[in-house]
């Protein structure tokens, strides 16, 4: 099995032509906030979103359709390299989704703001972390793309850094197309849903140790 010191980039990650502003992400500490109320905002009119982990429902500017209640709702999780957090969230929202018999209620993906490991499975050590707790990792890494903004109904950033990067892609995105009205709106943060823990950010593992690895697995599966 490859050593974590084997992962190290020895280049500076590419960035695609449609992502001018992303970079390499930073741990941010982000100052307290009050969490949304995600029950609310659904009281006058039910939907079908079951309680899902810290998924209870969607943010309040994830407003239905006349549509949601046949198409699936949509949820793209989104990091830096797509080779650890967002892998990892979409592995457990999977598990949790399909325990729970609601597969055909939920669309789930994974992106990175940088397209450097575009076709590559998830870190070993995500895989193998995920593996202790009963998830499989599976997706292969891809960069997110202006069509994520139509496609999916909640974009969630696993830090501030990368909820930046992605709006500063739409933007680009909107100026060059027309782009659903608010369709930046559909960006969140992750942690801002969870509800047992009082993590502001996911933490990006991958230049640590295992530690960080597990770190972000129980964020994910206990949020």
């Amino acid at each position: 099995m490859m050593t974590p010191s084997q992962y190290k980039l020895t280049t500076s990650p590419t960035i695609p032509s449609y992502l001018p502003f992303c970079h390499p992400s930073r741990y941010l500490p982000l100052p307290c906030h009050k969490k949304p109320n995600l029950v609310s905002s659904f009281r006058e009119k039910p939907r079908f979103l079951p309680s899902v982990g810290c998924f209870a429902s969607s943010s309040p500017m994830a407003t239905p359709t006349q549509s949601s209640e046949t198409k699936p709702f949509s949820v793209l999780f989104v990091c830096l390299g797509n080779i650890c957090r967002s892998p990892a969230a979409e592995g457990v929202f999977r598990d949790i989704v399909k325990k729970r018999g609601l597969d055909s209620k939920f669309t789930i993906d994974s992106a990175g703001t940088i397209d450097y490991h575009e076709g590559n499975m998830a870190d070993p050590r995500m895989r193998s972390a995920a593996k202790r707790r009963g998830v499989e990792i599976t997706s292969l890494s891809r960069p997110i793309k202006a069509s994520d903004f139509r496609e999916f109904d909640l974009i969630l950033a696993m830090d501030e850094q990368n909820r930046e990067d992605i709006l500063k892609a739409y933007n680009v995105w909107k100026a060059r197309g027309n782009f659903p009205p608010d369709a930046d709106k559909k960006v969140k943060l992750m942690c801002s849903y969870c509800k047992k823990h009082n993590d502001k950010v996911v933490p990006d593992p991958y230049y640590g140790g295992a530690q960080g690895f597990e770190k972000v697995k129980i964020t994910h599966k206990y949020a």
